[in-house]
This record gives structure tokens, sequence and C-alpha cells, in this order.
């Protein structure tokens, strides 16, 4: 039986394409850099959504929690502009959160690469035994 696809999924999915264009064209802040929305997890009542967030160029921890505090500072202004674009009865305050997965996964996959190239290494130093 296939999975259920829910309400709440789908206001998801379309709050994070409406949200990706809008942060891009109306907010003018130059502390927001480049934003890219990673999810959008829509309650059940459709009162929250916590939208997921990842900022190129940015590394530092303190660049991170200022663009946070913008768009955190914006979401009352996003969320009028939602309502405008989306068919909604409410439209959900939003909550912007950092998403550490894709920072993560790239630290993963380089230490991954090292350990194999410091495989590598010691294979091409230590000669394998011969049989005979």
């Amino acid at each position: 039986m296939a999975k259920e696809y829910s309400r709440t999924q789908r206001i998801g999915d379309q709050m994070q394409r409406e949200l990706a264009q809008l942060i891009r064209r109306e907010v003018k802040d130059p502390r927001v850099g480049l934003v890219t929305i990673t999810a959008v997890d829509v309650s059940r009542d459709v009162g929250h959504a916590k939208i997921f967030i990842t900022v190129m160029g940015q590394e530092g921890a303190a660049d991170i929690a200022q663009t946070i505090k913008v768009l955190n500072a914006a979401a009352g202004f996003l969320r009028m502009q939602l309502g405008r674009e989306m068919k909604l009865r409410s439209v959900p305050q939003l909550h912007f959160h950092y998403d550490e997965s894709v920072a993560r996964g790239a630290h993963l996959s380089a230490l991954i690469e090292r350990a194999v190239a410091e495989d590598s290494q010691h294979e091409v130093a230590a000669p394998e035994d011969t049989k005979e």
C-alpha cells in the first residue's frame, strides 16, 4: 500500500517553494546571504511551521545566527506575503531554524575521504604478501 501524502506535507512543500522565491525577491537585508530552504515542517493543526535553512557563504556561527535572527524578524512580513500567494484559510506562524545536516554531512564525507587516503598510503608503504 502506498504511503499517504498528508495535507500538512503538501502545505509544507508549497510553502518551501513560495518562501524560497519570497526570500530571494522581497528580503533586502544585506545580512541575509544565499539562503536555501531544506525543509518545512508544518504542525498538524497548521498553526506553526518550522523552516529549516542553510546559508551559503556564511560559515561562522555568528553569521548564521544573525541570518536566523533577521529571518525570524521578517517572519510576519513573509507570512503576510504567503497569505497572498497561497490559498489557505490560515497561514502558519513561521519559525526559522538552521539545518546542520548539510554541514555535518560534508564533515563526515571529508573524514571518510581522509581515512580512505590514509588507508591507501598504508597499502602502498607495506608490500602485499605473495602466496606461492
